[in-house]
């Protein structure tokens, strides 16, 4: 397997750009799949590490694993406990609204049919939205679609994606929450199927001594700005070839009306 890009590395925790399409562990629920995360890092750093959250398989981005049981222990308690500040990116249907806070509760998708949901809130915040001139359903005039920043305050499986449904505003390319003919309309025009959603930013507290940490994935800012080396500070490593290329082809292709205030890099 291919050598992950290291964003951050000290003698407690790593992370790394996790790809769409590879699995955080290996899992039988996806027995065909042969990269997997922890595997890749444990030999490419050549010792044992262990997953601090989870990545859904099509999401790509930040990625954090500990490197002893210690640290492990004091990251999984600071995101049980939501001390952890999480943005994403993710390209939608339609124009969502400029900002809105969605408290909407989950249930788990394995969950008995009579589980009580559990809490779940996210706050989205439109960054860009665009009307391309091609008709993918013969409702309407033209196709609409928006970039939104996604922060999630817990962490339910799936929640971003189900809170996005909620609202009428699915990621294009989700199979299980979205709309198949419009992605694969959009598959066509960006000629890549894949789920639009990327992990850009973790802010949490450093298992060793409890400072704010920023994890950043490299992505510049705006999308269409000429892509950079991905460096979040001392320690980390650029990659070769900016893993993100997909995204800043997203920025450049499609005909956008930014926000006027963007968000600053993480």
């Amino acid at each position: 397997m291919p050598a992950l890009p290291v964003l951050w590395r000290d003698d407690h925790l790593v992370a790394v750009y996790k790809p769409a399409g590879w699995l955080v562990h290996r899992t039988g629920l996806d027995a065909g799949e042969t990269r997997f995360v922890v595997q890749a890092v444990r030999d490419q750093l050549g010792q044992r590490v262990y997953p601090a959250h989870r990545l859904d398989k099509g999401t790509c981005g930040v990625l954090v694993l500990a490197l002893h049981p210690e640290a492990a222990s004091r990251l999984g308690q600071a995101f049980a406990e939501h001390r952890v500040h999480k943005r994403y990116l993710a390209l939608v249907r339609g124009w969502a609204p400029e900002a809105a806070d969605v408290d909407h509760a989950l249930r788990p998708d394995d969950a008995p049919a009579d589980a009580p949901p559990q809490p779940a809130q996210t706050r989205f915040t439109r960054l860009a939205r665009c009307d391309w001139p091609e008709v993918s359903d013969p409702r309407f005039a033209s196709t609409r679609a928006s970039l939104v920043l996604a922060e999630p305050h817990t962490g339910r499986r799936h929640q971003i994606r189900r809170h996005l449904k909620h609202i009428a505003h699915p990621i294009i390319g989700d199979a299980t929450h979205g709309k198949g003919p419009l992605n694969r309309w959009w598959a066509e025009r960006l000629g890549l199927q894949r789920l639009w959603l990327h992990a850009w930013a973790l802010t949490l507290p450093h298992p060793a001594d409890g400072r704010p940490l920023v994890l950043h994935s490299g992505l510049p800012w705006p999308l269409n700005a000429r892509a950079q080396q991905a460096c979040t500070g001392a320690g980390a490593e650029a990659p070769t070839e900016a893993p993100w290329a997909a995204w800043q082809h997203l920025g450049g292709l499609l005909p956008w009306q930014w926000s006027a205030t963007p968000p600053a890099r993480p």
